[in-house]
């Protein structure tokens, strides 16, 4: 059950590399299904600090190019391990080039074309943003304010 009485916001990052695979992580805070970098909005912090901060505490990469591409709501949602209930904004952004380096969140990342992405073991809200980038312009998002993917 839920540690507070109001949603948690979050912030993903749908991240690309320059030769446009994407990066996705994997952990036990996700039952060992791949994920994209992310985290809790601080109180006083933006989106986009937030975004900027979590994907340089999960990965240390920096990123650039930042544009809010979805939003979605999990309540209390099977594929978490402290199941609450989440909203996320999602985002696509560019990684600056360096290496990643994992936090203790994660044991594992890949770099990996969105196509290909949905044939490994993705977390369920992960694999319907993912489904929903390739859509390009016919994504659900970009023709309305709000959406619901996943479930």
């Amino acid at each position: 059950m839920a540690k507070h009485g109001y949603p948690e916001p979050t912030v993903g990052a749908l991240i690309f590399n320059h030769s446009g695979q994407i990066l996705l992580i994997r952990g036990e805070k996700f039952k060992n299904r791949y994920v994209i970098p992310g985290g809790h909005i601080e109180i006083g912090e933006t989106m986009e600090e937030a975004l900027r901060r979590e994907v340089r505490e999960e990965t240390g990469l920096k990123i650039n190019k930042i544009k809010i591409i979805g939003l979605q709501e999990a309540i209390f949602p099977e594929h978490h391990i402290n199941s609450r209930h989440f909203i996320y904004i999602d985002f696509l952004c560019q990684a600056e080039p360096g290496e990643v380096v994992l936090n203790h969140e994660s044991e594992e990342f890949i770099w990996i074309n969105p196509e290909e992405a949905l044939e490994i073991p993705l977390e369920t809200y992960t694999k319907g943003l993912i489904r929903e980038y390739l859509k390009g312009e016919e994504s659900a998002f970009r023709r309305s304010i709000f959406y619901k993917i996943g479930k």
